[in-house]
């Protein structure tokens, strides 16, 4: 088994929510990184280390992990120094520093031009429309900057094909999360229609707990019409899940 089999294992069960079992893949993947002396290998196993501490909430495990993946960056590839300044950001944005947040997705912007590597291997940067900018906007609603994340999910999704459902859904919960942030409860339930639908359609569990996040969001507003609205849209996804 390789290296990248055992990072996509650990990317499924962190999707899935089971961080214990992420965490565990991960550990595999970097063990097999560090054995094979491939620097470009190593830094992909501590960046999806990374990864695994943003979701665990661990800002200072994140930015440490990303840091030591960039202290060889004079023989990294492009496509590697611009995963581990974005997951460093995510770190930054766990510790409420905007201002690293932006200079990291603004450097890593600098580089993906360069990213020219053939790689099987993290490439959603190529792929994914607006990749660094979902960072941004994900980091800005990290950070309760919900009228700066919203505008940004606004642009974002502008971009997003039809055809990626499943990004499609996590970005408008997202986005929803942050309109309820910028206290606009009646724009984030106009959102969050959609979001559901492909929730509910995708069974995606990453979703789902977007979903949740946007319910906790929308507290003040429970006993309002509105609320009482976004109860109804979720229905689905709590009978669902």
């Amino acid at each position: 088994m390789g290296a990248a089999y055992a990072a996509l294992v650990g990317w499924l069960y962190q999707d899935a929510g089971d961080l214990g079992a992420a965490a565990f893949w991960r550990g595999v993947t970097q063990e097999m990184a560090v054995r094979s002396r491939d620097p470009q290998l190593i830094g992909y196993s501590l960046v999806n280390q990374a990864h695994v501490r943003t979701d665990l909430s661990d800002g200072y495990g994140v930015i440490d992990l990303c840091e030591a993946a960039l202290d060889v960056s004079d023989v990294l590839l492009p496509k590697i120094r611009v995963m581990a300044m974005q997951q460093q950001a995510h770190g930054a944005s766990l510790t409420g520093d905007r201002t690293t947040v932006d200079r990291l997705i603004d450097t890593a912007n600098g580089l993906l031009a360069r990213v020219d590597d053939d790689l099987p291997w993290g490439n959603a940067c190529r792929r994914t429309p607006g990749y660094l900018e979902v960072q941004r906007a994900t980091c800005y609603g990290r950070l309760g900057l919900g009228r700066e994340a919203d505008s940004l999910w606004a642009q974002v999704l502008s971009v997003v094909p039809p055809s990626a459902r499943r990004d499609r859904g996590v970005y408008l919960a997202r986005h929803a999360i942050s309109a309820a942030s910028a206290r606009e409860p009646d724009h984030a339930v106009e959102i969050a229609r959609e979001a559901v639908d492909i929730a509910v359609e995708t069974r995606s569990a990453r979703m789902f707990r977007e979903l949740l996040t946007l319910e906790r969001a929308m507290r003040p507003w429970h006993d309002a019409p509105v609320g009482r609205d976004l109860a109804e849209i979720l229905a689905p996804v709590g009978k669902g899940s």
